[in-house]
């Protein structure tokens, strides 16, 4: 057992003679023996006390791991003869036992070993690690990366067998004792190939890694010696691998988005595969562990061991060692630090021998300055070496290599090279590369390699005049002074971009933006600073969208860099030195600038400086783009102003912006300016009492001095700012609700429906905006509607002040409004839509409508009572169509098209029988009529007055088919309106016949199809034709007046063949009138209706036979009645006469010539240019001839 224990298993011999002599030594009764296994308590318990001193040696000798010092063997075999006794009690460690297989290379057994604790459950750390590595198993000089990062001694290039590359690649089967070891010959062809592709591969690699690294040494070295002071560059591969280390470190610290916008960035590289670096090194700790180990030199990794605490004897297995067994280990711990003390000594000493030769060097260099002057040199490394701070000092592991070199005492110098190991670094940092190269620092110049010449300095000089170098203008002392600090390379930007700026294509200066916002943020000096924001705000004469996006975004930088004190002081004065520039482009840019710099201001400045600047470009700039942007970033100044006392000013400049002539500007004012100012004012508490009341008040002056005539477009621009500021009070009403505080947001809240607020004019009227979100906007509404539903206004002061104060008002407002004023109806239409459809369907029934119908008063009991339009005047205003139209129409259900049709037909049916005015029933037409959606209840409500029983209604509904023919679609004017038309023209009343004519000749004008034409021509022939009609003169009134209103519009058949022979007889009936009062109405109309016929186009037999002789009839009977009129139609007969001789004479055939066709028109504006100054008043007539005469 002394033999057998004195043994190293680990250093057994292969032979055959050794396999016996074990065999021999085991029993013979074919018990199983204990000491047989490799984890045998019996078989390692004496060989664990040499292995733990010859690992100890191994670990601690500073020769290497081939060394063992003297003591530390004698140590060894002490402990080995001492420990007969305890060999039943010493284990060995299994992760020894792994280490020193890995150490001495036996991988195989190694293999094994791995392969039995896996599948016992019991995986070793260090053998996983070492075979999940290919870089172990790579054909490689020097030691493998995973024994070297183990601490294991140095090895040769492991020889691949077969195509094992990492363990799991391995195929147990194949390679087991009892498995077929034949492989498929194409198999085999394949895992060579495959081998020979990882080999290539591995090549190419470590190729391309000596390549970059030897090319990026040879240039450093270039730039070191020309220019000391340079930095050293980062290799590709150093950036490949620093990049995989970040987005580790990204990864593993969820910064997901950050990773991903780092891994775009860098496209050309496989975060996922560190082999993609390129680098024939394993990969590198994380950086958490390199920062963490950055300030403290790196040592080897410690052999570890395992110790169980507390645990029983028969639970150790092969992990536990004895307490003789660290007794041996200290005492071989004690010796190796003898020996490193010793080590230390040496040290000590060789560090002052080195102290002293380095000031001794460091003399000579000082004596030498005065030979060369050039800038100083600085350390690559952050700490300086000096002679008191040399690296080496006890126990850190430092080397210094000093070296000199002596020439000629008069020109050589002495210079140390300070060598760092690929090992050895400063403690506190680092190095970044093995071998990277530390540079001296000093007062003293850098010194050049002088030739071993005679020459003399002055020949030396002449001789280097010959060398082209111009260091005597600007441009020669910029290129000979390099930068040597940040400061002085933004000192250099500065002197040399005014230079460079005016020579740069104006199309490519938006290149140099960066460039000059950068020297302008780092600058020192703040007239430079000023001179390059000035050179930004001209750097392009007149700079598109484009580039002035450009610019804002460089100015928006500027300003988050340097903070608002410098922005006030530096970018606003070059906006105010632009202000008044000649190009509109420049102005746009300051406009713009003066929005996209408010965040980044002081908030003075914001409410005064900035808002005077505004106003005055606001009121003076005459370009329409400048006002534009004037008022988008008068917008953005009004979400930032906090000062109260400016409302005022801001209320101001609403005004003014309103006003602006310009479309684009006002279109500004509404999707930016307002909702901005509102915002504001909510805030303030201001929106219902003063910024409403305020432009109330302004629209009822409006009125109120309308009787002198009504400035529409003023009332248009204050109801269009009350109908932008619509969204912001129902916000406000929301948000001061009672419900306001139990608006909670819950998942089951149903989404708002689309149609629930008119489509906003830009993002700011929008509520959900407002609020905060459409979530949030969907629980108020639901509890709005709850509210109103089952509590109503009570205690809810921002509705009620609509309900009270607000709509009241309104109303009253609508009421004094003129109805025939087409688009003051529209505009108030409008608003009272937008403002029902954000309050919603119950606010509208239960507070809106109650409130016109109390003014309109129509009720069951007074419809169709004379009297009650007549006391009611209400129903002539403008109420009734601003109400039907703004009001009844927000909602489309049939409950709320029934309550529009009962409201048309009650009015129509008061306004018939009360003899009131219509305008404002055609008013509502006119207004409905123009959406196709209410064709068909228009057509119903006219349909209701076609079967009335009264006469006047009946009349009424023939006039409105006129104002709803002209948008109806042609077939419902072929079966809708026509057919009732007809049964109208067959009333026995003639008033109601004669109402149509006007519907008929509108027809007439704006419907093509032939068969329908045929109709109402037939229609319009039997009222002009039928005897019972001769003497009806209202109905010769009405056609004459329709043939001239239609004429000119209506088809040319049915002008020649049909208006101008009628109105030719009718002329000539006219001249056998005895009526004097009669005969001159029929010949006043027949008179407009000519002068409107002569601008159309008369063939020349219509002209003799009808246009003519009419013309003669008339001018008859203004000879007797009106001979004011008898001069014009003279001279109309004149030229249609010398026009029928003009095409005589050029042209037989009938068409007509050129000079022909310039007469015709030289008659017709002479023509035109009389018939524009009469009007139909007779003695206006009168007074106009005479003044020609």
């Amino acid at each position: 057992m002394a033999a057998t224990g004195s043994v190293n298993p680990f250093n057994l011999s292969d032979s055959e003679e050794e396999d016996e002599a074990e065999a021999e030594r085991r029993p013979d009764d074919g018990a199983p023996v204990r000491g047989s296994g490799p984890l045998s308590p019996q078989a390692d318990s004496e060989p664990s006390a040499a292995l733990l001193l010859l690992s100890s040696s191994n670990r601690t000798s500073p020769s290497g791991a081939e060394g063992i010092s003297v003591s530390a063997a004698a140590a060894a075999g002490t402990a080995a003869a001492a420990a007969p006794g305890a060999s039943a009690e010493t284990r060995v460690s299994v992760d020894s036992i792994a280490a020193q297989l890995l150490r001495d290379q036996y991988v195989l057994t190694a293999l094994e070993l791995h392969t039995e604790l896996l599948e016992a459950g019991r995986e070793l750390p260090r053998l996983r690690d070492y075979f999940s590595n290919p870089g172990n198993f790579e054909r490689q000089s020097g030691t493998p990366p995973a024994c070297k990062d183990q601490g294991l001694g140095p090895g040769g290039p492991l020889n691949r067998a077969g195509s094992i590359s990492t363990l799991d690649s391995l195929d147990f089967a194949r390679y087991s004792d009892d498995g077929n070891r034949e492989s498929d010959e194409r198999v085999a062809v394949l895992e060579f190939e495959l081998r020979k592709a990882k080999e290539t591969i591995q090549a190419l690699r470590a190729n391309l890694t000596q390549a970059a690294e030897s090319e990026v040494i040879s240039q450093e070295r270039k730039n070191l010696k020309s220019s000391p002071e340079i930095q050293e560059p980062i290799r590709s591969l150093e950036k490949r691998a620093l990049n995989f280390l970040v987005n580790e470190y990204l990864l593993k610290n969820n910064y997901k988005l950050s990773s991903i916008t780092f891994s775009d960035e860098n496209d050309d590289q496989d975060f996922e595969l560190w082999d993609d670096v390129g680098l024939n090194i394993p990969k590198p700790p994380d950086l958490l562990h390199l920062y963490r180990n950055c300030g403290t030199s790196l040592t080897p990794p410690k052999e570890t061991v395992d110790i169980g605490v507390g645990v029983e004897a028969e639970e150790l297995l092969g992990n536990s060692i004895t307490q003789e067994t660290l007794q041996n280990a200290e005492l071989v711990q004690s010796a190796v630090v003898q020996d490193l003390e010793q080590q230390i000594s040496q040290l000590n000493s060789e560090k002052q021998s080195l102290a002293e030769q380095i000031q001794r060097l460091q003399s000579d260099i000082q004596a030498l300055k005065n030979n060369v002057s050039v800038p100083p040199a600085f350390w690559a490394a952050p700490g300086n070496l000096r002679p008191d701070r040399v690296p080496g000092s006890p126990g850190n592991g430092q080397y210094l290599d000093v070296r000199g070199t002596r020439g000629r005492d008069d020109d050589l110098t002495h210079y140390p090279t300070l060598n760092s190991n690929t090992d050895c670094a400063p403690p506190a940092t680092p190095p970044t590369r093995p071998h990277a190269k530390l540079k001296y620092q000093g007062t003293g110049p850098v010194r050049f390699d002088q030739p071993n010449r005679k020459l003399s300095p002055a020949f030396h000089q002449a001789l280097l005049s010959f060398c082209r170098m111009s260091a005597d203008s600007r441009l020669g002392i910029e290129v000979s002074r390099i930068a040597d600090s940040e400061e002085s390379v933004m000192l250099m930007l500065g002197r040399c971009l005014p230079h460079i700026v005016p020579n740069v294509l104006l199309a490519k200066r938006e290149e140099l933006i960066p460039l000059i916002l950068c020297t302008a943020c780092l600058h020192p000096e703040p007239k430079e600073r000023d001179q390059l924001l000035h050179i930004l705000f001209n750097l392009i004469k007149r700079p598109d969208d484009e580039q002035r996006q450009m610019i804002l975004t460089g100015c928006v930088a500027f300003a988050r860099h340097v903070g608002p004190t410098r922005v006030e002081a530096e970018l606003l004065p070059q906006c105010w030195e632009q202000i008044n520039h000649k190009y509109p482009e420049r102005r746009l840019l300051v406009a713009e600038s003066c929005g996209a710099l408010a965040p980044y201001l002081p908030k003075e400045i914001r409410s005064s400086l900035v808002l005077s600047m505004l106003q005055q470009m606001l009121s003076e700039d005459k370009a329409d783009m400048v006002r534009e942007a004037v008022v988008k970033s008068l917008g953005i100044i009004m979400g930032y102003i906090d000062d109260p006392d400016k409302y005022t000013q801001g209320f101001e400049l609403v005004l003014l912006s309103l006003g602006d002539p310009s479309e684009r500007v006002v279109c500004a004012i509404h999707q930016v300016f307002i909702p901005a100012f509102a915002a504001w004012t909510s805030e303030l508490g201001k929106l219902q009492s003063q910024l409403f009341p305020s432009l109330l008040s302004r629209i009822e002056r409006l009125l109120k001095d309308g009787d002198r005539g009504l400035d529409e477009h003023k009332l248009h621009m204050f109801l269009s700012a009350l109908q932008s500021l619509i969204p912001a009070l129902f916000s406000v009403v929301l948000q001061n609700s009672p419900f306001s505080s139990r608006a909670k947001l819950q998942s089951d809240i149903p989404p708002i429906e689309v149609t629930r607020f008119p489509r906003p004019a830009s993002p700011l009227q929008d509520v959900a905006m407002v609020v905060g979100s459409r979530e949030q906007l969907a629980v108020l509404l639901q509890l709005y509607d709850q509210q109103l539903e089952h509590q109503g206004t009570t205690g809810w002061d921002t509705l009620l002040w609509v309900v009270n104060q607000l709509l009241p008002q309104l109303i009253e407002i609508v009421g004094r409004i003129n109805v025939a004023s087409s688009t003051c109806v529209h505009e108030f239409s409008r608003f009272f839509w937008r403002l029902c459809r954000t309050f919603g369907k119950i606010f509208t029934n239960t507070k809106v409508k109650p409130q016109f119908q109390e003014i309109l008063r129509l009720s069951e009991e007074n419809v169709g009572e004379s009297h009650t339009a007549a006391g009611n005047g209400i129903l002539t205003k403008a109420t009734v169509p601003i109400y039907a139209t703004g009001v009844l129409t927000c909602y489309n259900q049939e409950e709320d098209r029934k309550l529009l049709v009962g409201f048309l037909e009650d009015v129509m049916t008061t306004l018939s029988l009360s003899h009131a005015p219509l305008d404002s029933l055609k008013a509502s037409f006119v207004e409905l009529g123009a959406n196709p959606a209410y064709h068909e209840l228009l057509l119903t409500v006219l349909w209701y007055g076609v079967v009335h029983t009264s006469a006047l209604v009946r009349c009424t509904s023939a006039r409105m088919f006129e104002l709803l023919v002209k948008g109806v679609n042609e077939t419902l004017v072929a079966q809708r309106v026509a057919p009732a038309l007809i049964t109208l023209s067959s009333d026995p009343e003639i008033s109601v016949r004669i109402s149509t004519i006007p519907a008929f000749g509108t027809i007439m004008e704006t419907v093509t199809q032939k068969e329908l034409l045929e109709r109402v021509k037939m229609q319009l022939a039997s009222f002009l034709e039928d005897p019972q009609y001769q003497d009806q003169h209202s109905l010769h009134m009405e056609i004459i007046k329709t043939f001239g209103r239609v004429g000119p519009n209506a088809e040319p058949r049915f002008r020649d063949e049909f208006v101008l022979p009628h109105l030719h007889k009718l002329a000539l009936g006219n001249n056998m009138q005895t009526a004097d009062p009669k005969r001159l109405d029929v010949a006043t109309q027949l008179f407009e209706a000519y002068s409107a016929l002569s601008c159309c186009f008369i063939s020349e037999d219509v002209m003799v036979n009808h246009f003519l002789p009419g013309l003669k009839c008339l001018r008859t009977d203004m000879e007797h009645l009106s001979p004011e009129h008898e001069v014009i139609l003279s001279s109309m007969i004149k030229e249609c006469e010398q026009k029928l001789e003009n095409k005589n004479m050029q042209e037989p055939h009938g068409s007509v010539s050129i000079a022909a066709s310039l007469v015709g028109e030289d008659a017709k504006t002479k023509f035109l240019n009389k018939m524009g100054q009469l009007t139909t008043s007779g003695a206006m007539l009168a007074n106009v001839f005479q003044r020609k005469k």
